[in-house]
């Protein structure tokens, strides 16, 4: 079993420090406030829409955890004194398995933070985790999918050195359009 522990991600001139860790049922509330934006719903697939369901959704991500085949982090902006920790986006690792050369990764940003570099700060270190935790076993590369009509995630796949490889085709009802597949190599 992979050990929980937060990644750390220092602040910028512009933005806060944040804070990966993995996923508790105490986050279901501010989840499911975070879903309620369209934009959000418009990209994942995932119904979001009382707290019975944040609650499903965590213990999932929980059980995938134990299991090591999916690590799902909570992207929180670090704490100010005795404020709370705001919940800004979700980066994800999944497909991973001992002596499989690929991985998956994914992430989505709340409203209230995009535009101030949450997603590719929160996906590099979730992308150096990845392959410091997980190249002895065999991971040699990250994949990044995303649908053709999601420019702001193909800036931060190529922010983050994700090379664009390829368009894949449409496979509805799951994704209606053509994709594009980014890749990191461990060595980049």
């Amino acid at each position: 079993m992979i050990d929980p522990t937060a990644l750390n991600v220092g602040p910028t001139p512009t933005a806060p420090a944040l804070v990966l860790r993995p996923w508790r049922v105490e986050d279901a509330a501010a989840l499911v406030e975070v879903y309620r934006d369209p934009e959000l719903r418009r990209w994942t697939q995932t119904p979001m829409e009382c707290e019975d369901d944040g609650v499903t959704w965590v213990q999932v991500h929980e059980q995938d955890w134990a299991a090591g085949v999916r690590f799902g982090f909570a992207v929180l902006e670090a704490a100010h004194g005795s404020e709370p920790s705001p919940l800004v986006g979700n980066v994800v690792l999944k497909k991973v398995a001992p002596g499989k050369p690929s991985a998956e990764v994914g992430y989505w940003t709340a409203a209230q933070a995009r535009g101030r570099s949450v997603a590719p700060r929160a996906l590099e270190a979730l992308t150096a985790w990845a392959f410091e935790t997980f190249r002895p076993d065999g991971l040699e590369l990250l994949e990044l999918l995303h649908q053709v009509d999601n420019p702001a995630s193909c800036r931060v796949a190529v922010k983050c050195g994700y090379e664009f490889d390829r368009t894949l085709p449409a496979t509805p009802p799951a994704y209606p359009l053509d994709g594009h597949l980014h890749v990191r190599h461990a060595s980049t």
